[in-house]
């Protein structure tokens, strides 16, 4: 389903719960205005459907302790047998790596890490992506500050 078979009441659904996934059905329906039972439907096909896929919390990932945060390109070697699934497995297996995009350019991955410190990200590429052989060259951007951070699709 892509957003533009969504109709205008879906997508305000989708605008509520991307703000706040915790509403009762009662309360979506009343900021879409329409009843429960018809709010309580289309929000079940759109999980059916596979538009909605999860609910979840954002955390602080600084009250956690977590103040580095990390975007690397990774650079596999071209010919390497293997490379990319060897990579792919590490990536899918590893708490500290919160995105990972194929991605066009000198590079052909680009990965977000979070870690508590300096000192912490240097362990982990030297234990994780480092010992891969497939692995051919990182480059690191440390992130001074967020300036925008939102996981809200624009659905309107």
């Amino acid at each position: 389903m892509e957003t533009n078979e969504l109709d205008r009441a879906s997508r305000q659904i989708l605008e509520a719960l991307q703000a706040d996934a915790r509403l009762s059905t009662q309360a979506l329906a009343d900021k879409v205005g329409l009843s429960a039972t018809p709010v309580w439907r289309r929000v079940r096909e759109l999980e059916e459907r596979g538009v909605i896929r999860g609910q979840v919390a954002l955390v602080d990932r600084e009250k956690l302790g977590l103040s580095i945060l990390v975007l690397a390109n990774v650079s596999l070697v071209r010919h390497s047998e293997g490379a990319v699934e060897q990579f792919e497995r590490l990536v899918a297996g590893t708490r500290e790596i919160i995105e990972c995009h194929a991605i066009t350019g000198e590079a052909d991955y680009v990965i977000k890490v979070v870690a508590t410190d300096m000192k912490a990200y240097d362990q982990f590429l030297q234990q994780q992506i480092f010992k891969l052989p497939g692995v051919a060259s990182v480059r690191s951007n440390v992130v001074l500050r967020e300036v925008k951070y939102d996981t809200a699709l624009p659905v309107g």
